[in-house]
């Protein structure tokens, strides 16, 4: 039986498009990663008419659903066997997801106490399948 995630307020956005940094569109050596911009005459930190909006705290999301996956689950690390067992009472409010260093061997027995758990995992195929395969030669 799929573990169902607990009943949440409906998952909204106010803003989905990224705030980009002020000129990085006409230099090419400027990452678009955001910085807040600065400098005295600058036109988007005084925010003129035509200019980008600048990042601000109304533009988060709302609380509750912030962090939220689809599914209604928040995402947590799973680095080892340990930590599947901290998920055991919050397992309708996080969905673990293995880390992307394990390997393959121990990325099976993560899935195989994860089911016996009632633990859901998003990134729970992939090299499973193969594995178990070979297991059946």
């Amino acid at each position: 039986m799929v573990v169902r995630s607990l009943k949440h307020k409906k998952i909204t956005h106010k803003r989905t498009k990224t705030f980009n940094r002020f000129e990085s569109d006409d230099f090419n050596k400027l990452d678009r990663s955001w910085r807040r911009p600065h400098g005295i005459d600058n036109p988007m930190r005084r925010r003129f008419r035509g200019q980008r909006s600048c990042v601000k705290i109304g533009f988060g999301s709302d609380k509750r659903t912030r962090h939220m996956l689809k599914s209604g689950f928040k995402k947590f690390l799973i680095t080892n066997l340990k930590d599947l067992e901290i998920l055991l009472t919050n397992n309708r409010t996080y969905a673990g997801e293995i880390a992307h260093n394990i390997s393959a061997r121990k990325r099976v027995q993560i899935i195989k106490r994860a089911a016996e758990l009632n633990v859901r995992l998003t990134n729970a195929r992939g090299k499973v399948k193969v594995e178990e395969k070979k297991a059946e030669k």
